[in-house]
Protein backbone atom coordinates (compact mmCIF):
# COMPACT_ATOMS: atom_id res chain seq x y z
CA UNK A 1 0.00 0.00 0.00
CA UNK A 2 0.73 3.75 -0.22
CA UNK A 3 2.73 5.07 2.55
CA UNK A 4 0.75 7.78 4.61
CA UNK A 5 1.48 11.32 3.11
CA UNK A 6 1.89 12.82 6.47
CA UNK A 7 4.84 10.32 7.03
CA UNK A 8 8.52 10.85 6.35
CA UNK A 9 7.59 11.72 2.55
CA UNK A 10 4.28 13.97 3.12
CA UNK A 11 3.00 14.88 6.24
CA UNK A 12 2.60 17.86 8.45
CA UNK A 13 2.82 18.96 11.93
CA UNK A 14 0.84 21.52 12.62
CA UNK A 15 0.99 25.06 11.96
CA UNK A 16 -0.64 28.54 10.71
CA UNK A 17 -1.36 27.04 7.12
CA UNK A 18 -1.39 23.50 8.09
CA UNK A 19 -3.03 23.15 11.11
CA UNK A 20 -3.61 19.66 12.88
CA UNK A 21 -1.50 16.47 11.98
CA UNK A 22 -2.81 13.80 14.11
CA UNK A 23 -3.51 13.24 17.66
CA UNK A 24 0.04 11.53 18.92
CA UNK A 25 1.78 14.49 20.92
CA UNK A 26 6.10 13.99 21.47
CA UNK A 27 5.47 16.87 23.69
CA UNK A 28 3.47 15.24 25.69
CA UNK A 29 5.74 12.20 26.56
CA UNK A 30 8.43 14.66 26.98
CA UNK A 31 6.96 16.89 29.38
CA UNK A 32 5.82 13.78 31.49
CA UNK A 33 9.28 12.39 31.79
CA UNK A 34 10.85 16.01 32.62
CA UNK A 35 8.00 16.15 35.70
CA UNK A 36 8.73 12.75 36.40
CA UNK A 37 5.98 10.79 35.61
CA UNK A 38 2.59 10.59 36.73
CA UNK A 39 0.73 13.66 38.58
CA UNK A 40 -1.45 13.18 41.26
CA UNK A 41 -1.71 8.99 40.73
CA UNK A 42 -5.60 8.79 39.67
CA UNK A 43 -6.93 11.96 40.50
CA UNK A 44 -9.50 13.18 37.82
CA UNK A 45 -8.94 15.93 35.97
CA UNK A 46 -11.44 19.10 36.15
CA UNK A 47 -12.72 20.39 32.45
CA UNK A 48 -10.14 23.12 32.79
CA UNK A 49 -7.24 21.56 34.56
CA UNK A 50 -7.93 18.84 31.30
CA UNK A 51 -7.97 22.03 29.06
CA UNK A 52 -4.68 23.60 30.30
CA UNK A 53 -3.09 20.20 30.18
CA UNK A 54 -4.29 19.97 26.49
CA UNK A 55 -2.80 23.58 25.74
CA UNK A 56 0.57 22.95 27.21
CA UNK A 57 1.06 19.46 25.06
CA UNK A 58 -0.65 20.71 21.79
CA UNK A 59 -3.55 18.23 22.00
CA UNK A 60 -6.42 19.15 19.34
CA UNK A 61 -9.28 20.08 21.32
CA UNK A 62 -12.38 17.29 21.44
CA UNK A 63 -15.66 18.27 19.43
CA UNK A 64 -17.75 18.82 22.86
CA UNK A 65 -14.39 21.16 24.30
CA UNK A 66 -15.39 23.66 21.56
CA UNK A 67 -17.45 27.01 21.78
CA UNK A 68 -20.73 26.34 19.92
CA UNK A 69 -19.62 28.67 17.08
CA UNK A 70 -16.62 26.77 16.58
CA UNK A 71 -18.14 23.26 16.97
CA UNK A 72 -20.67 24.44 14.41
CA UNK A 73 -18.14 25.66 12.00
CA UNK A 74 -15.95 22.43 12.79
CA UNK A 75 -18.74 20.39 11.75
CA UNK A 76 -19.50 22.50 8.25
CA UNK A 77 -15.90 22.04 7.46
CA UNK A 78 -15.81 18.24 8.13
CA UNK A 79 -19.03 17.73 6.18
CA UNK A 80 -17.31 19.72 3.26
CA UNK A 81 -13.99 18.19 3.06
CA UNK A 82 -14.69 14.64 4.14
CA UNK A 83 -14.93 13.47 0.15
CA UNK A 84 -11.62 14.28 -2.29
CA UNK A 85 -13.15 16.51 -5.13
CA UNK A 86 -10.26 16.05 -7.62
CA UNK A 87 -9.69 12.60 -9.06
CA UNK A 88 -5.82 13.22 -10.25
CA UNK A 89 -3.48 15.91 -11.23
CA UNK A 90 -1.14 15.64 -13.82
CA UNK A 91 1.98 17.67 -13.09
CA UNK A 92 4.79 17.25 -15.51
CA UNK A 93 5.78 13.64 -17.02
CA UNK A 94 3.38 12.05 -13.68
CA UNK A 95 0.11 11.48 -13.01
CA UNK A 96 -1.09 11.21 -8.97
CA UNK A 97 -3.99 9.91 -7.87
CA UNK A 98 -5.70 12.53 -5.51
CA UNK A 99 -5.88 11.35 -1.77
CA UNK A 100 -7.95 14.16 0.05
CA UNK A 101 -9.90 17.24 -0.46
CA UNK A 102 -8.47 20.67 -1.73
CA UNK A 103 -10.38 24.03 -1.89
CA UNK A 104 -9.91 24.87 -5.56
CA UNK A 105 -12.21 26.91 -7.35
CA UNK A 106 -15.49 25.31 -7.87
CA UNK A 107 -15.21 25.37 -11.47
CA UNK A 108 -12.10 23.02 -10.86
CA UNK A 109 -14.12 20.55 -8.15
CA UNK A 110 -15.54 16.88 -9.64
CA UNK A 111 -12.81 17.32 -12.12
CA UNK A 112 -11.64 13.69 -13.18
CA UNK A 113 -8.03 15.59 -14.30
CA UNK A 114 -6.72 18.67 -13.53
CA UNK A 115 -3.36 19.74 -14.87
CA UNK A 116 -0.90 21.65 -13.66
CA UNK A 117 2.37 23.55 -14.65
CA UNK A 118 5.23 22.37 -12.90
CA UNK A 119 6.99 25.24 -12.43
CA UNK A 120 4.57 27.99 -11.30
CA UNK A 121 1.92 25.53 -9.92
CA UNK A 122 -0.70 27.45 -11.92
CA UNK A 123 -3.71 24.69 -12.60
CA UNK A 124 -5.66 24.16 -15.37
CA UNK A 125 -9.02 22.07 -16.61
CA UNK A 126 -7.62 21.20 -20.15
CA UNK A 127 -4.64 20.00 -21.72
CA UNK A 128 -4.43 22.26 -23.99
CA UNK A 129 -4.58 24.75 -22.04
CA UNK A 130 -1.15 23.38 -19.91
CA UNK A 131 0.05 23.19 -23.38
CA UNK A 132 -0.05 26.50 -24.43
CA UNK A 133 0.78 28.13 -21.12
CA UNK A 134 4.39 26.09 -21.39
CA UNK A 135 5.32 28.16 -24.00
CA UNK A 136 4.95 31.12 -22.15
CA UNK A 137 5.46 30.40 -18.44
CA UNK A 138 8.80 32.29 -17.72
CA UNK A 139 9.83 29.78 -14.84
CA UNK A 140 12.05 27.09 -15.09
CA UNK A 141 12.75 27.03 -10.89
CA UNK A 142 10.85 28.03 -7.83
CA UNK A 143 11.08 31.98 -7.82
CA UNK A 144 13.22 32.20 -4.74
CA UNK A 145 16.72 31.99 -3.82
CA UNK A 146 18.87 28.50 -4.45
CA UNK A 147 20.27 28.20 -1.27
CA UNK A 148 21.59 24.43 -2.12
CA UNK A 149 23.03 22.23 -4.63
CA UNK A 150 24.19 18.74 -4.22
CA UNK A 151 27.89 18.67 -5.13
CA UNK A 152 28.99 17.03 -8.51
CA UNK A 153 29.23 12.95 -7.28
CA UNK A 154 27.44 12.96 -4.83
CA UNK A 155 24.90 10.52 -6.32
CA UNK A 156 25.35 8.28 -8.59
CA UNK A 157 25.13 9.50 -12.35
CA UNK A 158 21.50 7.92 -12.69
CA UNK A 159 20.34 10.06 -9.92
CA UNK A 160 19.29 13.88 -10.63
CA UNK A 161 21.26 16.69 -8.95
CA UNK A 162 19.16 18.11 -6.02
CA UNK A 163 18.84 22.12 -5.09
CA UNK A 164 16.76 23.75 -2.70
CA UNK A 165 15.11 26.89 -2.92
CA UNK A 166 13.72 29.33 -0.21
CA UNK A 167 10.81 31.11 -1.49
CA UNK A 168 9.51 34.01 0.71
CA UNK A 169 5.88 33.55 1.01
CA UNK A 170 5.44 37.40 1.22
CA UNK A 171 6.86 37.99 -2.07
CA UNK A 172 5.85 35.27 -4.07
CA UNK A 173 2.39 34.77 -2.45
CA UNK A 174 -0.11 33.15 -5.19
CA UNK A 175 3.11 30.51 -6.45
CA UNK A 176 3.01 29.73 -2.45
CA UNK A 177 -0.68 29.53 -2.22
CA UNK A 178 -1.07 27.44 -5.34
CA UNK A 179 1.37 24.99 -3.52
CA UNK A 180 -0.71 24.72 -0.26
CA UNK A 181 -3.39 23.63 -2.47
CA UNK A 182 -1.59 21.12 -4.35
CA UNK A 183 -0.25 19.58 -1.05
CA UNK A 184 -3.78 19.24 0.76
CA UNK A 185 -4.30 17.12 -2.03
CA UNK A 186 -2.12 14.31 -0.02
CA UNK A 187 -2.52 16.40 3.26
CA UNK A 188 -5.32 14.95 5.63
CA UNK A 189 -5.47 18.70 7.77
CA UNK A 190 -6.71 21.69 7.76
CA UNK A 191 -5.38 24.16 5.79
CA UNK A 192 -5.67 28.03 5.68
CA UNK A 193 -4.47 28.70 2.23
CA UNK A 194 -3.81 32.05 1.60
CA UNK A 195 -2.04 33.20 4.67
CA UNK A 196 0.96 32.26 3.30
CA UNK A 197 3.10 35.90 3.88
CA UNK A 198 4.39 34.52 7.77
CA UNK A 199 6.01 31.62 6.11
CA UNK A 200 9.09 30.37 4.07
CA UNK A 201 8.72 27.91 2.02
CA UNK A 202 11.76 25.44 1.22
CA UNK A 203 11.21 23.64 -2.31
CA UNK A 204 13.48 20.68 -3.11
CA UNK A 205 13.89 19.84 -6.39
CA UNK A 206 15.63 17.56 -9.01
CA UNK A 207 17.28 19.53 -11.68
CA UNK A 208 17.22 17.63 -15.38
CA UNK A 209 20.39 17.92 -18.01
CA UNK A 210 18.68 21.31 -19.51
CA UNK A 211 18.79 22.76 -15.82
CA UNK A 212 15.30 22.80 -15.05
CA UNK A 213 13.93 22.31 -11.52
CA UNK A 214 11.15 19.83 -11.28
CA UNK A 215 9.52 19.67 -7.49
CA UNK A 216 9.93 16.95 -5.21
CA UNK A 217 8.45 18.29 -2.11
CA UNK A 218 8.89 20.90 -0.16
CA UNK A 219 8.71 22.06 3.87
CA UNK A 220 7.74 25.12 5.06
CA UNK A 221 8.78 27.43 8.55
CA UNK A 222 7.45 30.46 10.55
CA UNK A 223 9.56 33.35 9.81
CA UNK A 224 9.20 34.49 13.49
CA UNK A 225 8.78 32.06 16.27
CA UNK A 226 8.97 31.95 20.13
CA UNK A 227 8.82 28.26 20.47
CA UNK A 228 12.13 27.81 18.36
CA UNK A 229 9.87 25.45 15.54
CA UNK A 230 11.86 25.06 12.48
CA UNK A 231 9.22 23.28 10.47
CA UNK A 232 5.17 23.65 10.18
CA UNK A 233 4.25 21.63 7.21
CA UNK A 234 6.36 19.02 5.03
CA UNK A 235 5.31 16.86 1.91
CA UNK A 236 7.37 14.71 -0.56
CA UNK A 237 4.63 14.31 -3.69
CA UNK A 238 3.70 10.44 -4.25
CA UNK A 239 5.47 10.50 -7.38
CA UNK A 240 8.63 11.18 -5.60
CA UNK A 241 7.97 9.05 -2.06
CA UNK A 242 10.28 6.01 -0.95
CA UNK A 243 13.55 7.72 -2.19
CA UNK A 244 14.70 9.34 1.56
CA UNK A 245 12.96 13.25 0.07
CA UNK A 246 11.52 13.05 3.06
CA UNK A 247 13.87 12.59 5.53
CA UNK A 248 16.01 14.68 3.60
CA UNK A 249 13.85 17.43 4.33
CA UNK A 250 13.73 16.76 7.85
CA UNK A 251 17.32 16.78 8.05
CA UNK A 252 17.45 19.91 6.15
CA UNK A 253 15.09 21.91 8.61
CA UNK A 254 17.96 21.10 11.37
CA UNK A 255 20.89 21.93 9.60
CA UNK A 256 19.23 25.87 9.20
CA UNK A 257 18.74 25.32 12.80
CA UNK A 258 22.77 24.61 13.62
CA UNK A 259 23.16 27.82 11.22
CA UNK A 260 21.05 29.71 13.35
CA UNK A 261 22.46 28.73 17.07
CA UNK A 262 19.25 27.35 18.32
CA UNK A 263 17.90 23.89 18.54
CA UNK A 264 14.98 23.47 16.42
CA UNK A 265 11.39 21.20 17.11
CA UNK A 266 8.65 20.98 14.45
CA UNK A 267 4.97 22.02 15.10
CA UNK A 268 2.97 20.47 17.04
CA UNK A 269 0.83 18.05 17.07
CA UNK A 270 2.10 15.78 14.73
CA UNK A 271 0.60 12.77 12.98
CA UNK A 272 0.90 9.60 13.83
CA UNK A 273 3.15 9.34 11.35
CA UNK A 274 4.91 12.13 11.32
CA UNK A 275 6.10 11.25 15.03
CA UNK A 276 7.53 7.55 13.83
CA UNK A 277 9.12 9.42 10.62
CA UNK A 278 10.79 11.97 13.38
CA UNK A 279 11.98 9.66 16.15
CA UNK A 280 13.12 7.94 13.17
CA UNK A 281 15.40 10.50 12.42
CA UNK A 282 16.30 11.60 16.08
CA UNK A 283 17.23 7.92 16.69
CA UNK A 284 19.58 7.86 13.97
CA UNK A 285 21.38 11.55 14.64
CA UNK A 286 21.36 10.82 18.22
CA UNK A 287 22.64 7.29 18.06
CA UNK A 288 25.50 8.66 15.81
CA UNK A 289 26.82 10.89 18.35
CA UNK A 290 26.72 8.50 20.89
CA UNK A 291 28.53 6.34 18.56
CA UNK A 292 31.16 9.25 17.75
CA UNK A 293 31.28 10.53 21.39
CA UNK A 294 34.64 9.25 22.98
CA UNK A 295 33.33 9.33 27.07
CA UNK A 296 30.30 10.80 28.54
CA UNK A 297 28.17 13.63 27.50
CA UNK A 298 25.18 15.19 28.26
CA UNK A 299 22.05 16.01 27.23
CA UNK A 300 22.84 19.67 26.47
CA UNK A 301 25.82 18.50 24.50
CA UNK A 302 23.65 16.24 22.62
CA UNK A 303 21.61 19.33 21.46
CA UNK A 304 24.48 21.70 20.51
CA UNK A 305 25.84 18.80 18.41
CA UNK A 306 22.35 17.63 16.69
CA UNK A 307 20.21 21.27 17.16
CA UNK A 308 17.36 18.89 18.21
CA UNK A 309 15.65 20.39 21.29
CA UNK A 310 16.39 19.23 24.70
CA UNK A 311 12.82 17.44 25.08
CA UNK A 312 13.00 15.42 22.27
CA UNK A 313 16.23 14.08 22.96
CA UNK A 314 14.82 13.32 26.77
CA UNK A 315 11.82 11.68 25.02
CA UNK A 316 14.10 9.56 22.38
CA UNK A 317 16.55 8.38 24.33
CA UNK A 318 13.68 7.15 26.80
CA UNK A 319 12.03 5.56 23.98
CA UNK A 320 15.42 3.40 23.94
CA UNK A 321 15.76 3.06 27.42
CA UNK A 322 19.20 5.19 27.47
CA UNK A 323 18.40 7.60 30.44
CA UNK A 324 19.07 7.25 33.70
CA UNK A 325 18.01 10.02 36.54
CA UNK A 326 21.25 10.12 39.04
CA UNK A 327 21.47 13.40 41.32
CA UNK A 328 18.38 15.62 40.04
CA UNK A 329 19.44 15.15 36.35
CA UNK A 330 19.02 12.66 33.79
CA UNK A 331 22.32 11.14 32.06
CA UNK A 332 23.37 8.28 29.31
CA UNK A 333 23.42 5.36 30.20
CA UNK A 334 24.45 2.35 28.09
CA UNK A 335 26.98 -0.71 27.60
CA UNK A 336 29.51 0.20 24.87
CA UNK A 337 28.10 -3.56 23.29
CA UNK A 338 24.41 -2.58 23.91
CA UNK A 339 25.21 1.05 21.61
CA UNK A 340 26.75 -1.31 18.96
CA UNK A 341 23.96 -3.44 18.63
CA UNK A 342 21.46 -0.41 18.48
CA UNK A 343 24.42 1.76 16.13
CA UNK A 344 24.08 -1.77 13.71
CA UNK A 345 20.45 -1.67 13.83
CA UNK A 346 20.05 2.04 13.17
CA UNK A 347 22.91 3.28 11.83
CA UNK A 348 24.28 0.79 9.13
CA UNK A 349 26.37 3.29 7.13
CA UNK A 350 28.68 3.45 10.13
CA UNK A 351 32.30 1.82 9.86
CA UNK A 352 31.79 1.23 6.50
CA UNK A 353 28.98 -1.58 7.08
CA UNK A 354 27.50 -0.38 3.48
CA UNK A 355 30.78 0.11 1.97
CA UNK A 356 31.06 3.58 2.83
CA UNK A 357 33.12 5.52 4.97
CA UNK A 358 31.35 6.84 7.56
CA UNK A 359 32.31 10.21 6.83
CA UNK A 360 28.72 11.84 7.29
CA UNK A 361 29.05 12.90 3.58
CA UNK A 362 27.41 11.95 0.43
CA UNK A 363 24.94 8.72 0.16
CA UNK A 364 24.34 6.23 2.58
CA UNK A 365 22.99 2.95 1.80
CA UNK A 366 20.16 0.93 3.58
CA UNK A 367 18.27 2.25 6.43
CA UNK A 368 16.91 -0.01 9.59
CA UNK A 369 17.59 -3.54 8.78
CA UNK A 370 19.43 -3.73 5.65
CA UNK A 371 16.48 -3.07 3.73
CA UNK A 372 18.55 -1.50 1.19
CA UNK A 373 17.06 1.94 1.03
CA UNK A 374 18.85 4.49 -0.24
CA UNK A 375 19.45 7.68 2.60
CA UNK A 376 20.33 10.65 1.28
CA UNK A 377 22.74 13.30 3.38
CA UNK A 378 23.18 16.70 3.39
CA UNK A 379 26.49 18.19 2.37
CA UNK A 380 27.16 21.79 5.11
CA UNK A 381 29.61 23.00 2.54
CA UNK A 382 26.92 22.98 -0.37
CA UNK A 383 24.76 24.88 1.88
CA UNK A 384 24.82 28.72 1.02
CA UNK A 385 22.22 30.22 3.35
CA UNK A 386 22.92 32.29 6.88
CA UNK A 387 19.82 33.47 9.16
CA UNK A 388 18.26 36.71 8.68
CA UNK A 389 19.90 38.53 11.55
CA UNK A 390 16.08 40.64 11.84
CA UNK A 391 14.45 36.91 12.44
CA UNK A 392 16.55 34.79 14.55
CA UNK A 393 18.46 36.49 17.39
CA UNK A 394 21.31 34.77 18.22
CA UNK A 395 22.15 35.54 22.36
CA UNK A 396 25.22 34.68 24.07
CA UNK A 397 26.31 31.96 21.62
CA UNK A 398 29.00 31.92 18.53
CA UNK A 399 30.48 29.40 16.72
CA UNK A 400 33.88 28.33 16.60
CA UNK A 401 36.29 27.16 13.43
CA UNK A 402 35.39 23.47 14.26
CA UNK A 403 31.33 24.74 13.22
CA UNK A 404 30.34 23.88 17.24
CA UNK A 405 28.56 25.82 19.41
CA UNK A 406 30.39 28.01 22.48
CA UNK A 407 28.72 30.14 25.65
CA UNK A 408 25.64 28.26 25.63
Amino acid sequence: GRLGADGAEGGTAGGAHCNGGGDSVDGGVAQAVTDGGHRGGDKKLTRTQKRKLNEINHVERAAEDMPPLERLMEKQHDERTKVKNIEMVVMGKYEMDCWYYSPYPEEFRSAERMFLCEYCLKYMRKKQTLTQHKGKCPLRHPPGNEIYRSPTGMEPDALPSLSVFEVDGASASVYCQNLCLLSKLFLDHKTLYFDVEPFLFYILTEKDAKGHHHLVGYFSKEKRTQNNYNLACILTLPAFQRRGYGKFLIAFSYELSKREGRPGTPERPLSDLGQLSYRSYWSQVILQVLHEHKGSISLPEIGRKTAIMYDDILSTLQSHDLLKFYRGSYMVSVTPRALEKMVAAWCPWIGGRDGNNGSGKGQRQGQGKGNGRRELTISGESLNWTPDPDRVPVVGRRRNAAGMWAGA
